[in-house]
């Protein structure tokens, strides 16, 4: 089972942007989508026509965050969001119960210029664990997404200058580390362990693409006991149309 997730900036943008093209040549059995900035009845493609299920989560607020879900295999169940009205108006997490997990798409609130949705964002990341470990009690758990947060100075280019940083706090990095105690796995860093330069988001000033100067804020999770099945993990850094690069996994 391949499954891709992808921050898109914008699906309806994406599109335009050689996305059915990379669907096609990619052939995922499913693919999650973040930022899609979209609600459905915006896109002008018909995916159900072509054997998706389509999910969304779409945001309260037009043109702002949302989440979507293509996939080949029915859905046992779909949940939008995580049961609390203050975190769900914003379209920022979709689960889908497939016969042996849940699959969780995520868009995580970004901390804000001047860290002034920091704390916010340590409510959110509490709440967003206890939702995950609620849903483990039934089945594994696998989430993905735009976690905006660099985990170690492994995962970004310039750690030292963005020490206090949206995405590279000590809080948000301890968030993640909260994620990991509780037995959940960052699959790319399991099996790239100590490899420097694998990131999946570029500012698009500066050139900063070109340079790889980037941060690993993407990601696929999954619970511990699902681990043995994680067949193989990878970043896409040459497929272009956001900011993002998709990121990828394979499930046995």
């Amino acid at each position: 089972m391949k499954l891709i997730s992808w921050n898109v900036n914008g699906f309806r943008a994406v599109l335009k942007k050689g996305f059915l093209e990379f669907l096609a040549a990619e052939g995922p059995d499913l693919i999650l989508l973040q930022e899609v900035k979209a609600a459905p009845g915006q896109v002008d493609h018909d995916f159900a026509a072509e054997g998706w299920e389509v999910h969304w989560n779409a945001a309260e607020k037009k043109g702002y965050s949302g989440v979507a879900v293509l996939s080949r295999i029915p859905a046992l169940s779909v949940r939008h969001g995580i049961g609390i009205a203050e975190h769900d108006r914003e379209g920022r997490v979709l689960a889908l119960e497939l016969p042996d997990f849940h699959l969780v798409n995520v868009y995580t609130p970004n901390a804000q210029n001047e860290l002034r949705r920091l704390d916010y964002r340590m409510e959110w990341d509490a709440a967003f664990l206890a939702y995950l470990k609620e849903l483990e009690k039934t089945k594994p758990v696998v989430f993905a997404g735009d976690l905006n947060v660099a985990h170690r100075e492994i995962d970004l280019a310039r750690p030292k200058e963005n020490r206090r940083s949206a995405g590279f706090t000590d809080e948000e990095r301890g968030g993640f580390d909260r994620l990991l105690e509780a037995g959940f796995i960052d699959t790319f860093r399991h099996f790239h362990p100590d490899e420097p330069g694998h990131y999946s988001w570029w500012s698009f000033r500066g050139g900063a693409r070109q340079r790889n100067v980037g941060w690993r804020i993407d990601y696929f999770c999954v619970s511990s006991s699902l681990l043995p099945r994680v067949a193989s993990v990878g970043i896409l850094p040459g497929v272009l149309g956001s900011d993002h690069c998709p990121v990828t996994v394979e499930i046995s």
